[in-house]
């Protein structure tokens, strides 16, 4: 159960929420949910994302349904603290895309007082930890874990498959590339996709040595 009101009012200290999973899990729609309630209680916030995602909007944190908020492009998490000074929330999506620095800054601005909300996938397209995502989620009071549906059993999902055949750790994609599988359908695409490209690596070298046979 998520709690927003501390109980020794006396601390001055802030805290940090992450709210993590899959993707299609509801991620950003959750952040903004609880920027826009803070923002209502006419709390100055603050809401920053990497400069690499475009998808949606260039300056705007949007989710899958549509729903926005105004956000700034950050290169690096170095540049957070200095654009959230006086803040008293502070937001940031796509954590994942950030450097290691971003568990320092996350960190630091609590300690000063401000509350500071993270979103973000746990686990990389191959199902590992991702980036400072397991660091931030240590260090926070409060984890929520969201899930989607998974596509093939309609089971709760936490596993972002890459449909697509590109290797690279960064992809920034939606349907065409990603999709969402539970524990049993991620393993079964996994187990597939590796006896495919062992039977492609397989006839690539039946191939080359039968070519070194002729020659």
């Amino acid at each position: 159960m998520f709690l927003e009101n501390t109980v020794n009012h006396k601390e001055q200290f802030g805290w940090i929420e992450v709210i993590c999973g899959s993707m299609f899990s509801g991620k950003t729609e959750e952040l903004i949910r609880r920027l826009k309630r803070a923002q209502f209680a006419r709390q100055k916030v603050e809401i920053f994302k990497p400069t690499i995602d475009v998808r949606y909007d260039e300056t705007k944190v949007v989710s899958h349904d549509a729903n926005e908020i105004r956000s700034t492009p950050v290169p690096a998490a170095a540049n957070i603290p200095i654009l959230a000074d006086g803040c008293d929330v502070v937001g940031i999506d796509e954590a994942q895309f950030f450097d290691d620095e971003i568990i320092r800054v996350c960190n630091d601005l609590a300690n000063k007082g401000v509350r500071v909300i993270v979103a973000g996938l746990d686990m990389d397209f191959k199902g590992n930890p991702f980036g400072p995502m397991p660091s931030l989620m240590a260090t926070a009071e409060y984890v929520t874990k969201v899930h989607a549906v998974c596509t093939r059993t309609g089971n709760l999902a936490q596993y972002s498959y890459r449909k697509s055949k590109n290797d690279n750790l960064v992809l920034l994609g939606e349907v065409e590339e990603y999709e969402p599988l539970s524990r049993g359908a991620f393993y079964k695409a996994m187990m597939r996709d590796k006896v495919r490209n062992m039977k492609v690596n397989d006839a690539e070298e039946v191939t080359s040595k039968t070519q070194n046979k002729d020659a």
